[in-house]
């Protein structure tokens, strides 16, 4: 596995803790279709959480949530909706957060962008 894919898995594993201790009960992880894939799937309250987790050494090329560009926030929002059809959610209300995780070694930082962005 390439470097870069293991610094994310970390990065994802150290989220879901720190989402569970921030009391979002985790549903899903690694949700993927055709359209695209969400990391982690979580409820918060009565609240469908869906959340980007991005794993950085720096900020050299910006922060974490940073990289959440249009482009990918549009594709989580397909996908989300895609995920809602299928398991017949449509009902709920729904979040979009980011996780930044800064790792180096070991977890350096992690920070949650709450609804980083929107429908």
């Amino acid at each position: 596995m390439a470097q870069h894919l293991k610094i994310g898995k970390v990065g994802e594993q150290e989220a879901v803790k720190f989402l569970k201790k921030k009391n979002y009960k985790i549903i899903d992880q690694n949700f993927s279709c055709k359209i695209g894939e969400i990391d982690i799937i979580a409820y918060q309250k009565d609240t469908i959480v869906f959340v980007e987790v991005k794993t950085r050494k720096n900020n050299l090329f910006g922060t974490p949530g940073q990289a959440v560009n249009k482009s990918k926030q549009k594709k989580i929002i397909k996908t989300a909706l895609y995920y809602l059809q299928l398991k017949n959610k449509y009902h709920e209300n729904i979040r979009f957060d980011i996780v930044e995780v800064w790792f180096d070694k070991g977890i350096k930082d992690i920070n949650i962008i709450p609804n980083a962005f929107s429908v």
